[in-house]
């Protein structure tokens, strides 16, 4: 019996450290796996269903087999400078083609030649509660994920979301019924992963990997420039994001949207990222849904009190600090940011530019002055065959 307990042990404590991650997912709605619940009927949501006018479930998007895939050097660098000092962003959109092999030697000369790099911003979670505390949490964070007093998504939602929820439901969950029981925002960021991987695409942990092993290998040393979002009261802001938190219908209907009309968007952005064409990631829109989903989160009434509201300026700010930084105190840094980060008039960039740095882009879009043949990055000498990387 004893290897018996020592393994049931084990296991609580892999749990307990679970929770920062069940926590970002009841607070922030990160989506993280969960155990399933107990499959149910589908009856009652076939009723709801027969009561709409739902959608053909031939209005839900299937992309034509168009991929770009093999070996692509990706976009190429922003350059931010101010004297003699410069920074190199690399913008990353997030999903990419399932298909391809990103090697840009130009970003591998950069890092090999730069003081620091910089990774891209993110939110550092810190809970005010040992380990033992945690454990005890995790039932709430299982029962925050989902709807209140055991509703399914057919007792929440308005009848029209409802039946086109059911039939994206279908193709992409299939008789899987325990998505039914998530809140949904949580519904809406999952049916979102499913519709990507089922298109051909996936996100961009393999940029960002690349680049943390580039600054390994050549021993430059890496920041990564998270704000802290500290939770004093972990059991209050879970109890408060179940009373409180966010409905989610308008993120799941702007979710459906994508789902069912803006995929091929999606892709015509990944692949235009694959082949360096920032023309292309200029022109086509990005979805809507991200921004929707985030208002979602941070106009909650449970948003306030943990600093979620102001959550978004927050990350900009500790980026842009950190920026400032690397650019006094180094030559040259390296740094990743999210492409859209990048190409909004309101973004990381347009603040660089109004603190007084130099911003060339690598198209030569945001330039204003022309750009000096010693002004560029390192060419990429990838030396790629025509048909390294290739459509089809």
């Amino acid at each position: 019996m004893r290897p018996h307990r020592r393994g049931v042990f084990a296991n609580m404590v892999r749990r307990a450290r679970w929770l920062h991650a069940g926590l970002v997912a009841a607070v922030m709605a990160t989506l993280v796996p969960s155990p399933a619940l107990t499959q149910t009927s589908a009856t009652a949501g076939s009723t709801a269903v027969a009561s709409a006018q739902p959608a053909s479930a031939s209005s839900i998007v299937t992309l034509q087999a168009i991929n770009v895939t093999g070996v692509v050097p990706g976009p190429g660098l922003w350059k931010v400078t101010r004297g003699d000092h410069v920074l190199w962003i690399l913008g990353v959109v997030p999903t990419l083609p399932a298909g391809i092999e990103w090697r840009s030697n130009q970003v591998a000369q950069t890092i090999a030649a730069s003081q620091m790099v910089l990774e891209s911003p993110g939110v550092k979670l810190k809970v005010d509660t040992n380990w033992f505390g945690k454990l005890f949490l995790l039932p709430s964070i299982y029962r925050a994920q989902r709807n209140p007093d055991g509703k399914a998504l057919h007792d929440v939602l308005p009848p029209d979301v409802y039946a086109r929820w059911y039939y994206a439901r279908k193709r992409y969950f299939g008789d899987d019924y325990s998505i039914e029981r998530y809140r949904p925002l949580l519904a809406a960021g999952k049916l979102m992963k499913k519709a990507l991987k089922a298109n051909g695409l996936h996100g961009d942990r393999e940029v960002t990997d690349i680049v943390a092993k580039l600054a390994k290998q050549h021993g430059v040393k890496t920041a990564k420039p998270d704000t802290t979002l500290e939770i004093k009261e972990p059991r209050q802001a879970v109890k408060a994001f179940a009373a409180f938190g966010p409905d989610g219908i308008a993120c799941l209907r702007v979710v459906l949207d994508a789902v069912e009309h803006e995929l091929p968007n999606f892709r015509a952005r990944a692949n235009a990222w694959a082949t360096g064409d920032i023309e292309t990631l200029r022109t086509v829109p990005e979805s809507a849904w991200r921004g929707t989903c985030q208002s979602a989160i941070t106009g909650a009434g449970f948003a306030k009190s943990l600093g979620i509201d102001n959550l978004p300026r927050r990350i900009k700010e500790t980026w842009l600090a950190a920026a400032d930084a690397a650019l006094a105190a180094n030559t040259q840094t390296f740094a990743v940011l999210p492409m859209h980060d990048l190409l909004d008039p309101d973004g990381y960039l347009a603040a660089l530019q109004a603190r007084g740095y130099v911003i060339t882009a690598p198209d030569g879009g945001l330039a204003e002055d022309p750009v000096s043949a010693n002004s560029v990055a390192p060419a990429d000498t990838s030396s790629l065959p025509a048909s390294a990387a290739t459509v089809h």
